[in-house]
This record gives C-alpha cells, sequence and structure tokens, in this order.
C-alpha cells in the first residue's frame, strides 16, 4: 500500500522509537528566501527559513517530487517547516499537481493552514499523501 517517508537520513547509536514513528532530520534545506522548493529539499523532511521578511516556499510539482522519493500511490512524506529563526511569516504555496486534501479544504483554518508563524511557535508539519507517482495531497497536522 505504499511507504511511510519520514526523511532520508541515516542514524547512528541507539535508535528509539515512539510508537514506531521516529524522525531524525540531521539534514535540513535552508531556503531563506521566496523561491520554488526543489523536490531534493523537501524530500530531507526538515526545511528551516530565517528570513527577515515575508517568505512564500512553493512546494515542487507532483512529478518532480514523486521521481525524487520513487513514490507511488500511497507513499506518504512527513515534511517540516521550522521558521523559528525568522523575522516574518512563510507562507507555503501549493505547487502543480499537488493539492490541499479533503481535511485542508473542509477544516481549512487548521488543515489548510499554509502560513508559518515566526520565533518559538514558528514550526508546521505537512502530511504529503502521494494519489499516484506524480501527484499528492497536502495536509498540515501540526
Amino acid at each position: 500500500y505504499g511507504e511511510i517517508i519520514m526523511a532520508r537520513t541515516t542514524f547512528s547509536g541507539p535508535v528509539v522509537s515512539q510508537s514506531g514513528f521516529l524522525s531524525d532530520h540531521t539534514t535540513a534545506a535552508a531556503i531563506p528566501a521566496t523561491a520554488v522548493a526543489t523536490a531534493a529539499e523537501v524530500a530531507t523532511g526538515y526545511i528551516t527559513s530565517t528570513s527577515a521578511g515575508a517568505t512564500a516556499i512553493t512546494f515542487p510539482t507532483g512529478t518532480l517530487l514523486g521521481a525524487e522519493l520513487q513514490a507511488t500511490a500511497g507513499t506518504v512524506l512527513e515534511l517540516v517547516v521550522d521558521n523559528t529563526g525568522g523575522a516574518s511569516l512563510v507562507t507555503m504555496v501549493v505547487g502543480v499537481n499537488a493539492i490541499l486534501s479533503d481535511a485542508a479544504t473542509t477544516t481549512a483554518g487548521s488543515f489548510g493552514d499554509l502560513t508559518i508563524a515566526f520565533g518559538v511557535t514558528g514550526m508546521a508539519r505537512y502530511t504529503l499523501l502521494f494519489s499516484s507517482a506524480t501527484a499528492y495531497t497536502i495536509t498540515r497536522t501540526a
């Protein structure tokens, strides 16, 4: 039924899992200004922004991200966006072959929230769920 991709990373030392999920992002992609995130940046599972000005980060196309992850229908990627070091809002922008999930459209104020605060509350987690090798839905999960 697909696979869950937390991030491409190597673990060293003892690994402790809670409820079967563990995420240790040893590599983060820094996107300090408005840009289209590359598939490789999103595939790290962790994006940071430290911009002093408002920043818009566009999700990559479903085709590019699907190829990067070798995705199939049912592939899931958890993406953390960290704006704790920023001084202005980050807005995530839906890209080509990426759509907001049903939960995101029916409860836009939470699951569809694409704006990330800055400072200590400036963290967000998105679940990207592939419906095919080239298309995915986006849901904010934290």
